[in-house]
């Protein structure tokens, strides 16, 4: 009987007390309908599979541009390194942030409320300035050394370099897809009791 009566008790709380108020969801900046959130998902999905193909690529470049058994197919790899690369990884990143950050501001995970959310927005930041300030500058020297390597030039201290952008790029990609199918860590903020919200 006790428990009859607890029940009704916790069901006669008023909207908005007790633990319904800790584990309510803030809403977002603005809301995203269906149809739209789905197509911004497709979006940030597919340019982040863009973004990792991208990187393998510039892998294979970077070890065929290395070991390769010719200068002429080395000197192809640092060509096309140079050529084609840059541009279409930076325009992927750049989708994928554009499409992270209306997600995050039109859904409930928010950009600030949950840590796996705020560490993937970092991660695409850094890496979009890595890109512009640390790859593109040394593409035209790469590009040169391609060019004249079957002429017997002296490879650049850039050419020694180009393994970790790969190495990064594809390690930061990994952990930031680990985050967004798991999602650890919990909530960023904490609400005024100090406890963090789930």
């Amino acid at each position: 009987m006790a428990s009859h009566e607890k029940d009704r008790t916790r069901d006669a709380r008023p909207p908005g007390t007790g633990r319904a108020t800790t584990r309510r969801r803030e809403p977002p900046v603005f809301e995203l309908g269906r149809g739209w959130r789905k197509t911004v998902l497709v979006a940030h999905v597919v340019s982040a599979g863009a973004w990792i193909g991208i990187d393998v690529i510039v892998a294979v470049l970077v070890l065929s541009g290395r070991f390769a058994t010719t200068d002429a197919v080395r000197g192809l790899a640092y060509q096309a390194l140079a050529t084609f690369v840059v541009w279409p990884m930076l325009a992927s990143a750049l989708v994928c942030l554009a499409t992270g950050l209306v997600l995050g501001l039109g859904t409930r995970w928010g950009l600030l409320r949950y840590w796996w959310v705020a560490v993937k927005l970092v991660l695409n930041l850094v890496l979009c300035v890595l890109i512009v300030l640390a790859l593109q500058p040394g593409m035209d020297e790469v590009g040169a050394y391609g060019r004249d390597l079957p002429a017997g030039a002296a490879a650049p201290p850039t050419i020694d370099n180009l393994f970790f952008p790969p190495a990064v790029s594809l390690t930061a990609l990994t952990f930031a897809t680990v985050l967004a199918v798991a999602k650890p860590w919990g909530r960023l903020r904490r609400d005024r009791s100090g406890s963090t919200r789930r």
